[in-house]
């Protein structure tokens, strides 16, 4: 019994890995490269998407960035943007709905890309993610059904949400 338990440990120790390498890299790197160009980057990172990138904090040198206080009142008039790429936010912010109807203000094509079920080490980051996604889909273009991250807000009220870009 004690070996069996040893090789489900051992084998989802390499299996949480690699779906989460899958799920960030490959998949969120084949989404980012679909579009040639990114009319809007919304929270950015440390990603070009070649057109407006933006974010709360500066997290690296990239080109046309403009750092914004608020995500849910963007500086941008209304459907300015034709393709807005929101690349792994959306878990994090305070108010899904109104960060994306904030977006869908601001461009006529809204990306996400969320962690999928099937990525559980992204899915179970109760220190980052306050949201938990039911999809089993990376990309969307409408807001996917969430649900709180259980125990997120345990953890982030005594440790403070952790976010590394």
């Amino acid at each position: 019994m004690l070996f069996y338990l040893l090789l489900l440990a051992a084998g989802l120790l390499i299996l949480l890995p690699a779906l989460n390498f899958l799920s960030y890299r490959i998949m969120g790197g084949i989404i980012r490269n679909r579009q040639e160009r990114w009319d809007l980057n919304i929270c950015c990172g440390k990603t070009d998407g070649g057109g407006v990138n933006v974010d709360i904090v500066q997290h690296a040198e990239v080109p046309n960035l403009i750092v914004v206080d608020d995500i849910y009142h963007l500086p941008f008039s209304t459907n300015q943007f034709e393709h807005t790429l929101c690349s792994h936010t959306i878990e994090h912010v305070e108010d899904p709905k109104a960060f994306y109807e904030e977006l869908r203000r601001v461009s006529r094509d809204v990306t996400l890309v969320v962690p999928p079920l099937w990525d559980l080490s992204a899915v179970c980051n109760v220190f980052e993610h306050r949201w938990l996604f039911l999809t089993f889909r990376k990309e969307h273009h409408s807001l996917p059904h969430y649900v709180v991250l259980p125990f997120s807000q345990f953890f982030q009220e005594r440790l403070g949400q952790k976010i590394r870009a």
